[in-house]
This record gives C-alpha cells, sequence and structure tokens, in this order.
C-alpha cells in the first residue's frame, strides 16, 4: 500500500505519493553517523525535488537548486543558502572560490546532521570541469570525519551516469546509495485519481506516462475527457507545448531531433528508416538518437529471445506523454489554436484512445506478468519479460508456404526452469475470443528458443467470449484490468 502524505511549500498544499523505497535509503543515510553521499537522478518532472523536500522536512539543511548562469554566480547563490543555514549573523560575506566556501563549510559544521543537497548538478559542473574535482578533494581531505550528509541530484541522465556515477569521475567511488527515480508505474498513477474507474486509471498513466508533474495537473474532480482536452489541447494547458520545452532544455538541434520522434511516432523504427526518411546520414541520426534514449525519451527494444541480434532491434517512444501529443496534438494545431480544441478531441482523438493504449496495455501487462512470474504463480521462476517479433509460416488457400510477420504482446522468460510464458494483450470494448486464443498459440511455436511453455496468458479491457467456459484453461490464465489492480 502506497502511503499519502502532505507538505507544504511556501505556503502551497501540495500530494506527496509514494516512493516509500526511496524515502527509506534516504533516511537510511541521514540516519548513519559521519560521511555518506547520494547520487540521486531521473528524467525532468519526474519528482525528484519534490521527493527531496519530502525527505529534508525538520532536518537541517542546505538545499541549492542550481541553474544556467555560471559557475561564478551559482557560487554567489549557494554561498548565500551556506551562510543563511551555518552563520545567519555573517550575512552579506562572499567566497571568491568554491574551495573557499567548502573550507567556511568545514570550519562551521557542528555536530549535529548536515543534508547539504546540490540539485541539478549538470546545469553547474558541466560548465566548471574543476567543480567535482573541488568536492572530491573536500569529501577526502575535510568531511569523512564530518556528520555531513551529501545529496547530487540531476535531470541529464547521461551527466549524472558519464561524469559523475562512471570510474572516470572525481567523486567515484565516494557515494554510499545512489537512486535513479523513474516515472510511477500504473499502479502507483492510479492513486492521483482514485475514483476514476479503472479503465480511467489507465488511460490516465498512458496519457501522462506515470510522471510525477503530469499526473499531479489532473483535477479528479474533473472527467478524464475534460483533464485531456485541459491540458493538450488548450494553447493554456501544460502538456500542449511541453514537448517542444524539454526539447529545448536538451537539444541544441531541435528541429533534427523533433523529425526523428516523428518518425518513430509514426512507425519507423529502425535507424535505416529513419535516416532515409529524413535525408540524414546514419551517424548523426544515431547521435541524437543515443541521446534520447539518454533522456528517458526513446528506448532502444530487443526481441526477448534474440537480445544479442542487432537486426532484431527497434527504436520506440519511451516516454508515453511524447508518445499521445505526437499522435495527436501536431495534426489538430490549426484547430486548436482557433480555441476548438474540445471538438477537436471529441471528432479526432476520443475514438482512437483505445488503439492508442494498445502498447501501454502490453507494457502494463508485462509489468504484471513479471510480478507474478518472480512469485513463481506460474510454476516458473521468470526473470525477465519482454515482446517477441518475427516470421511465421503459413499457408494460403492453395497449399502453399508464405512467410508472414508475427509478433506476441508478451515473453516472460525462465532460464532456471527452461521454460516461458507468453501472453497476448487486447486493450478493446470487445471480448477476446477463440481465434485471438489460437493465433498466440499458433504463433508460439515459431519463437526460436526450446524451452516449454508453462501457461498462456490472455489480457482483456472487456472480458472473454463463452467460448473460454466451454475449453480446459488448465494451461491458460485469463486476465482483467481488476487483476491487474489488484492490491
Amino acid at each position: 500500500m502506497i502511503l499519502i502524505k502532505r507538505f507544504l511549500i511556501k505556503g502551497g498544499d501540495f500530494m506527496f505519493f509514494g516512493r516509500e523505497k526511496e524515502l527509506r535509503v534516504l533516511e537510511n543515510e541521514y540516519n548513519k553517523k559521519g560521511f555518506s553521499m547520494t547520487i540521486l537522478y531521473g528524467r525532468r518532472r519526474i519528482g525528484k525535488s519534490t521527493l527531496l523536500l519530502e525527505f529534508i522536512k525538520r532536518k537541517k539543511t542546505i538545499f541549492y537548486t542550481a541553474s544556467r548562469v555560471g559557475a561564478v554566480r551559482n557560487l554567489e547563490l549557494l554561498s548565500q543558502q551556506v551562510i543563511q543555514t551555518l552563520a545567519p549573523n555573517m550575512s552579506g560575506v562572499s567566497f571568491s572560490s568554491l574551495e573557499n566556501l567548502f573550507s567556511f563549510m568545514t570550519n562551521n559544521l557542528s555536530d549535529e546532521r548536515l543534508v547539504f543537497i546540490i540539485d541539478e548538478l549538470p546545469y553547474w559542473a558541466e560548465k566548471d570541469e574543476g567543480f567535482l574535482s573541488v568536492l572530491q578533494k573536500y569529501i577526502d581531505n575535510e568531511w569523512l570525519d564530518k556528520n555531513i550528509y551529501i545529496i547530487l541530484c540531476g535531470s541529464s541522465l547521461s551527466f549524472m551516469e558519464n561524469k559523475v556515477l562512471s570510474e572516470k569521475s572525481p567523486v567515484f567511488g565516494r557515494k554510499t546509495s545512489q537512486i535513479r527515480l523513474d516515472a510511477f508505474d500504473y499502479l502507483d498513477a492510479a492513486r492521483f485519481v482514485p475514483n476514476y474507474s479503472l479503465e480511467e486509471k489507465a488511460i490516465c498513466y498512458g496519457i501522462t506516462g506515470g510522471v510525477a508533474k503530469y499526473l499531479s495537473l489532473i483535477d479528479p474532480k474533473k472527467s478524464l475527457d475534460e483533464n485531456i482536452v485541459n491540458l493538450y489541447f488548450d494553447t493554456s494547458g501544460y502538456l500542449y507545448d511541453e514537448t517542444r520545452n524539454l526539447l529545448i532544455q536538451e537539444f541544441s538541434d531541435t528541429t533534427l531531433v523533433n523529425n526523428i520522434i516523428e518518425q518513430i511516432a509514426a512507425g519507423k523504427n529502425a535507424l535505416n528508416l529513419i535516416a532515409d526518411k529524413i535525408h540524414e546520414s546514419e551517424s548523426a541520426i544515431l547521435y541524437q538518437l543515443n541521446k534520447l534514449i539518454s533522456v528517458g525519451i526513446v528506448e532502444k527494444k530487443c526481441c526477448i529471445t534474440e537480445e544479442k541480434n542487432k537486426k532484431k532491434t527497434q527504436y520506440v517512444l519511451k516516454d508515453y506523454m511524447f508518445k499521445f501529443w505526437y499522435e495527436f496534438v501536431p495534426k489538430g494545431i490549426s484547430v486548436i489554436e482557433m480555441g476548438n480544441g474540445k471538438l477537436y478531441y471529441e471528432k479526432m482523438v476520443k475514438d482512437k484512445l483505445h488503439r492508442f493504449m494498445g502498447p501501454i496495455f502490453e507494457d502494463m501487462c508485462k509489468t504484471y506478468t513479471l510480478k507474478l512470474g518472480v512469485q513463481d504463480d506460474f510454476g516458473c521462476f521468470i526473470t525477465e519479460v519482454g515482446n517477441w517479433w518475427g516470421t511465421e509460416v503459413m499457408k494460403d488457400e492453395y497449399g502453399r508456404k508464405k512467410i508472414q510477420s508475427a509478433d506476441i504482446d508478451v515473453v516472460g522468460v525462465s532460464t532456471i526452469d527452461k521454460a516461458i510464458v507468453v501472453g497476448e494483450c487486447k486493450f478493446k470494448n470487445e471480448p477476446i475470443d477463440k481465434n485471438i486464443y489460437d493465433v498466440l498459440i499458433r504463433r508460439t511455436k515459431s519463437i526460436p528458443i526450446n524451452y516449454v511453455v508453462k501457461k498462456y496468458l490472455l489480457f482483456s479491457l472487456s472480458g472473454y467470449t463463452k467460448y473460454f467456459d466451454e475449453i480446459d484453461l488448465s494451461h491458460t490464465m485469463l486476465y482483467t484490468l481488476d487483476d491487474l489492480y489488484k492490491d
């Protein structure tokens, strides 16, 4: 169960949801004696600062959020925070260097535990190459025997992983814990709209991607349709311009990146297809794709049974908000800017929500399958769940063989038991019938792995036909949204 807590920020009243595991890590580090350091990172809007604000309640804290104002100005602003916390009677004192500031901190640290947070660290450190080296120097020479808890936080995944966490980093080996903060899963996301139906909760998860900031913008007192219109299809809506805002913050060439995302959203999932479509070199496309991966917008997906096969990889939109925006908003911009966003949504979007939710529902089902699989609910210990795609051999009406593409939504693998489970997912307003079941069984035979099939799994928004009341289901599991959302 997720605990719901409340906190105040500058007079405002905000709800804090979940993150118990992360809070527990932070509290455990805080309760240690002496020096400790946590590296906390995750994409923008994911809730890092909110988590930290919840954590530091009633704790002596220096909390500085860096910005793109240069090293000198960041030093000035951090100095003010340090003085205010450690020596408020010395207001107005300035420091000529980061070393002088850290020396001052060293001399003014008491036995009381101090939390020292640098939020959005990359904004400062990527323009000041000496920052991490100076920090390392003071950790090693001054702070290891001090009662100080340092938290370095950042939204640039590539910088945090390559410059802070890597072996080449000056602070490598100094951390005592690290947290990569991810989006809420579909269960946690549902807590933001407790009175919505399960179908509506799933769609809320789909249109926000479980991102804390976006979920917090949903008004649970309004209908799902009203919220979608207000967020996406109104020029004043928070998510109407969100993709552009995020891309500007991360990329210098937003035109190229936008073109790449458009192609992925349109189903061009291979490097060569993207390059051919937008007339750019594969190397240029690959560079931007890797950065899109590093900031959590794109994912390089591998076929679960052929992970080493480079030809069996796809580039897909990992960020559901981007997926929704690129699928629906660009086509309606003219209409939306005329003030007819609600009409556009009702005519062009609403009826397509179930189709949009298809791949997202698959991801939800994969999460659920893994949860059950590690509990050995299928008679084997599942440790990996993904998609499979390839080809199957069929016969036409004349008995001639033909090869056609095939895919399976959910494949769970147990390397220990040499077993698999396979599943099909349908987020539609119609029940799953015999044909879908038969196709799943048939396509399973095309998976190039000699493992026993323990279970066939079916996941349906709208239940099942009477056919399933009449057959042997000893090797088949039927699931609905009710099952996925059970505590």
